[in-house]
């Protein structure tokens, strides 16, 4: 099905552009003037690249060129069949090819969720691509000492969403039975006292997601923050993609601790901020605590009052702090008069 012409992705997005590269066609959103260092802007799950149409205008406006692609899985970009072409290698081969394409020596990465585990790998796996590294919400986690499912699943059981994940199929479906739903249920504000953070954990992360998305009633929840017409947008989206591309990243955890055994295990001499969100269930500031060790060079700020989709419910907050580190860290070139 295709997005109607009034829809807010038209509305609030450029035209997208396309590239084939690294064995898909990838489609992406290009912005700003050429000058200086860009800055690539990569999302998470369950979203795709209109999840950041409020960075999007406001860094332009900021004389910054911004790309921010569907990444594979996701969006207009291609989603292959099999689950292993959705591992880290694929996943930030596909961002380098991005770069070549748009004859792009180097860029700033910043991502979102899923997205932000990418960014922090950039460094690690191509680090002459890489000018900084922008987290959002998602921190630098170094490689654990054991598969990270067999950790999940012991830790939380078999119902703890990423293992869950893992069984081919039954979240794809899940999800998909109803995507107006699934979106509603995903794209909420947190309530607004610290002490019911445990609450949406156990929900949106723990043993009870699939029961607390059947139980979820939309009519009921007073915390979607989404117009009528951006919500529509992710849904049309879904409902014509489906969601296995992205959780195919998820059966790709074991893979990618596989592989990830030579690579560094530091990032130094780039310069890297880390933006948390007080009140995210998923990714805490907490987990944020210990990237000081990991990091030469890093800055962290905490928006307070956001829960995980930060970009979206808190886009003047976001922005400004992206144009004030990117102003200090990567000065635009004097432009002529």
């Amino acid at each position: 099905m295709s997005v109607p012409e009034t829809s807010a992705l038209d509305r609030m997005m450029p035209k997208p552009a396309y590239a084939d590269l690294n064995g898909i066609r990838m489609a992406y959103y290009d912005a700003g003037p050429h000058d200086g260092v860009p800055i690539v802007l990569c999302h998470g799950f369950p979203e795709f690249a209109f999840s950041w149409r409020h960075q999007i205008a406001a860094l332009a406006k900021a004389g910054r060129r911004v790309i921010v692609p569907d990444q594979r899985g996701y969006g207009l970009t291609s989603r292959p069949e099999a689950v292993e072409a959705y591992d880290m290698q694929h996943l930030t081969d596909d961002l380098v090819a991005l770069l070549d394409h748009l004859q792009i020596d180097k860029a700033v990465f910043c991502g979102h969720d899923w997205g932000g585990i990418v960014v922090w790998q950039m460094p690690l796996m191509h680090p002459d691509r890489v000018a900084g590294v922008i987290g959002l919400n998602t921190p630098f986690i170094p490689r654990l000492p054991v598969d990270p499912i067999a950790m999940f699943r012991k830790a939380f059981g078999d119902d703890m969403y990423i293992v869950h994940f893992q069984k081919p199929g039954v979240a794809d479906a899940q999800l998909a039975a109803d995507v107006d739903k699934t979106m509603r249920f995903f794209m909420r504000r947190p309530t607004d006292a610290f002490t019911d953070i445990s609450a949406d954990t156990t929900e949106q992360r723990g043993p009870a997601l699939q029961a607390g998305l059947e139980r979820f009633d939309p009519a009921a929840d007073g915390r979607q923050f989404l117009p009528a017409d951006e919500l529509a947008a992710f849904v049309a989206n879904f409902e014509r993609t489906g969601f296995t591309g992205g959780i195919n990243w998820y059966r790709n955890f074991t893979r990618n601790w596989e592989r990830s055994a030579a690579l560094p295990t530091r990032i130094d001499g780039i310069p890297c901020l880390m933006i948390m969100a007080e009140w995210d269930a998923v990714l805490p500031p907490s987990l944020a605590d210990r990237m000081g060790d990991q990091i030469g060079d890093l800055e962290k700020v905490l928006i307070k009052g956001s829960g995980h989709w930060t970009q979206q419910e808190k886009p003047d907050e976001v922005n400004a702090i992206l144009i004030d580190w990117l102003g200090r860290r990567f000065p635009l070139p004097a432009r002529g008069h």
